[in-house]
């Protein structure tokens, strides 16, 4: 048997139809016919029942189909290595950032590799922890850098910590509740409060802190997951930032910005870190990027 009988036959299980099939494939009705036979010639048995106009793998063509998966997979895993390699100090970066991490790297990433290095090519991606996990697994990412305590364990998954960053409440300096000292959440929270989707832990300790008003659901009247937008809106507006405080560092360093004074600290941090799936090779150029964000996710 060979690759290509092994696609053939992936391709057939999940279509289901020799027509079809052989459409996508690029191949003729008659040499996907020839290719499946010859494999089943040589397995001794039968890969796929022919129930009316549909092809449905039999137990052995599940079974084999499952390997062929995998067998397919490491053999693109060693044309990445190959190319990898041949690549060197160019080469290409696709990275997905969390909300915090777009804040904090997205610009500032983009602008260090094209000053620095040219020749990589970068592309970032930003949404959801959901869709962000199933960009990774469909292989169109290479990387996240993400809150890592909403990523859930998973045996195909690498979850390497990067750092912790403290969060708190920001508002723009001239606000009502700026200067003030051992603020109460009632207070807060007569003001529009603007954060990004925060995870079951941190939802947790909210109201562990504060009280049920300070669940997410109740409590944000802003949500978004570019965390840049928040903090320029609630810099313009009487709204307050919820969220990673090293978000609004720029403002803050420059007086634009301060930090609410609560009389109870939140206590809580984002737990920065990449994720990447297990036996996937990285490439040379990962060196950049994991220098760049380490020295930028921090408070």
């Amino acid at each position: 048997m060979n690759l290509r009988q092994l696609e053939h036959l992936i391709t057939l299980g999940d279509i289901g139809s020799f027509t079809r099939a052989a459409e996508r494939l690029h191949v003729t009705q008659s040499a996907l016919s020839r290719s499946i036979q010859a494999l089943e010639a040589e397995l001794g048995a039968p890969l796929f029942d022919r129930v009316g106009k549909r092809s449905e793998l039999t137990p052995l063509g599940q079974a084999v189909a499952a390997r062929a998966r995998r067998i397919g997979l490491e053999a693109a895993e060693i044309q990445r290595s190959a190319e990898l390699l041949r690549q060197g100090d160019a080469g290409s970066i696709r990275v997905g950032l969390g909300a915090g991490p777009g804040a904090l790297l997205m610009t500032p990433l983009l602008a260090h590799a094209a000053g620095l290095y040219p020749r990589v090519r970068v592309s970032i991606s930003r949404g959801s922890p959901e869709l962000q996990l199933q960009r990774l697994r469909e292989r169109d990412l290479d990387t996240l850098v993400t809150d890592i305590r909403g990523i859930a364990p998973a045996p195909d998954l690498v979850i390497e910590p990067i750092n912790e960053l403290r969060g708190g409440f920001v508002c723009r300096a001239d606000h009502p509740l700026a200067g003030q000292k051992a603020l109460g959440i009632d207070a807060v929270l007569r003001y529009p409060v603007a954060t990004s989707s925060l995870s079951n832990d941190v939802a947790s300790a909210l109201v562990q802190t504060y009280g049920p008003r300070a669940h997410p659901d109740q409590m944000a009247a802003l949500r978004c997951e570019d965390v840049s937008s928040l903090v320029q809106v609630m810099a313009q507006t009487d709204a307050v930032y919820l969220g990673v405080i090293a978000a609004a560092r720029e403002g803050l360093e420059a007086g634009r910005l301060v930090e609410l004074d609560m009389a109870r600290p939140l206590g809580i941090t984002a737990r920065y870190g990449y994720v990447r799936l297990a036996g996937r090779t990285e490439a040379p150029v990962m060196g950049m990027l994991r220098g760049f964000v380490g020295e930028r996710l921090r408070d």
